[in-house]
């Protein structure tokens, strides 16, 4: 059988990027609770937002160093497996990646220096400015990946002369039209991420009966925090939503799974699509909904997938089950913001238990709601790599095989699961610890090893993984 260079490097490219996806956007979010805790512990000189701002920090350098690993190959894919477009796109991409690095990534690594071991070196006002330029490299970070991945989504200002792109207003091309969207998006979704991790941590600690007050505080912090940002993600999802069906209308029809360009089209809630035949088995849905949603008119006009030929139409299945997961978490997370704040005004919030259970395993549903969001974004853009202008059999390297694929994809797995599972074990460690007092960390190895069952870990991991992917509990957008 003969290897296809093209489904191996779109299988290798996939692989990567949902792995480094998951660190960074919870980094982002973690960041700025971080700058938060230490601008309350430089206001209020309490100690417990001193020690909850130690231990976040400790668990952010461990995500952080995995994101650093686990993403630092992605540059390299482009010149190995997608050479073709890295040098059609190299006007736009090359600089925009460049100042990535330069204005985020240093930033990031200077300060997170002072903010690990700066604490009773530097201070205090100078150990709060590093926390705050920390988070605020994330977001830099961010701002110039997603101003690439959306210059791929929604292409402009730019000039394709013999095949290459060659920029004409930095500003159009930086801030094209799918930016502002997919960024907000991004954002909501880093703080959703970090919200419900420590959450459901600081849960975990109180069902537990650990550090009771701090707990207490970072868990009605992440709550509030979480009542606001929650619906805040569903009204700028519509937005993007309304944005992405005027840009990448054959996109919206696969998450729908509308086949036939028309009025009053029923949002379904479940469906089997069946793009060789091109129709749905097994419907159930809402009428004139999806009509409502994307139009704002209950007699809307929704694209169908028939308005391009077969082969310019995404995989329906993959984009269409991944919207209604996404959605489907969102909607969860809502639930359980929701459910806190009448927990919190009946005085029941650190009382029931079913509750702090519940927002253990929600600390793992932001991870699939991201991985989800990130193959609508990328699998519903298919087969284009510039949308509507490059495809990726076009971008592919021409002297790349299938065999040569298959080892470097083979090859990252077996790294990523070394760095993973090193990584989940340090992670591990620092949970077990906990906001202990220093003293009492350095003895930690003296305690006697306990199993890392679902009584000592946040949130469960099935044996034997190697993979985020097979864990168990957006936007487009990553980092």
């Amino acid at each position: 059988m003969e290897l296809d260079p093209l489904i191996l490097s779109r299988i290798q490219f996939a692989f990567v990027v949902s792995f480094h996806a998951i660190f960074p956007v919870f980094t982002i979010g973690l960041a700025s609770y971080i700058a938060v805790l230490e601008g309350l512990a430089f206001k209020t000189r309490n100690p417990v937002w001193t020690k909850l701002s130690g231990f976040w920090t400790k668990v952010f350098a461990v995500v952080f160093g995995m994101g650093v690993v686990s993403g630092i190959v992605m540059s390299f894919q482009f010149g190995t497996n997608w050479s073709a477009f890295s040098q059609a796109s190299a006007n736009f991409l090359g600089p925009i990646l460049s100042y990535e690095v330069i204005t985020a990534f240093f930033l990031e690594a200077a300060f997170l220096g002072v903010l690990l071991f700066g604490r009773d070196k530097v201070p205090a006002g100078v150990h709060l400015f590093a926390a705050i330029m920390v988070a605020t490299g994330t977001f830099i970070s961010s701002f110039w990946i997603l101003a690439a991945n959306s210059w791929m989504q929604t292409p402009a200002g730019f000039e394709l002369r013999d095949g290459i792109f060659h920029v004409v207003s930095w500003s159009d091309a930086i801030f094209n039209p799918s930016f502002p969207f997919r960024f907000m998006h991004m954002a909501l979704a880093s703080f959703l991420t970090g919200g419900f991790v420590v959450a459901g941590v600081s849960a975990w600690y109180l069902l537990r009966g650990r550090e009771v007050e701090a707990n207490r505080k970072a868990l009605s912090m992440c709550l509030w925090l979480l009542l606001i940002i929650a619906p805040a993600q569903l009204v700028v999802g519509d937005f993007h939503g309304l944005n992405t069906m005027e840009h990448q209308p054959v996109k919206v029809a696969a998450m729908e799974g509308n086949w036939e360009t028309s009025r009053n089209v029923p949002l379904l809630l479940f469906a089997i699509p069946d793009q060789e035949n091109q129709t749905n088995h097994f419907e159930i849905g809402i009428p004139s909904l999806a009509s409502l949603i994307l139009t704002h008119e209950w007699d809307g006009e929704v694209p169908g997938l028939n308005e391009v030929a077969v082969e310019e139409q995404p995989p329906v299945a993959i984009v269409f089950w991944s919207f209604r997961v996404m959605v489907g978490l969102g909607m969860l997370m809502i639930l359980f913001a929701i459910t806190g704040l009448v927990l919190r005004s009946g005085g029941r919030l650190y009382k029931a238990r079913w509750y702090l259970q519940g927002l253990r395993f929600m600390s793992i549903a932001p991870f699939f709601a991201v991985l989800t969001g990130w193959f609508v974004t990328e699998v519903g853009r298919a087969p284009w790599l510039v949308y509507g202008l490059m495809t990726q059999a076009e971008s592919v390297t021409p002297s790349l095989t299938g065999g040569m694929a298959l080892f470097t994809l083979i090859g990252y797995i077996l790294v990523y699961a070394a760095v993973f599972s090193a990584g989940v074990y340090y992670l591990m460690r620092v949970l077990y610890v906990g906001l202990e007092d220093a003293d009492d960390e350095e003895h930690a190895s003296d305690r006697p090893a306990r199993p890392l069952s679902a009584a000592h870990v946040p949130f469960e991991i099935e044996s034997g993984q190697s993979g985020v992917h097979q864990a168990k509990p957006m936007n487009d957008g990553g980092h």
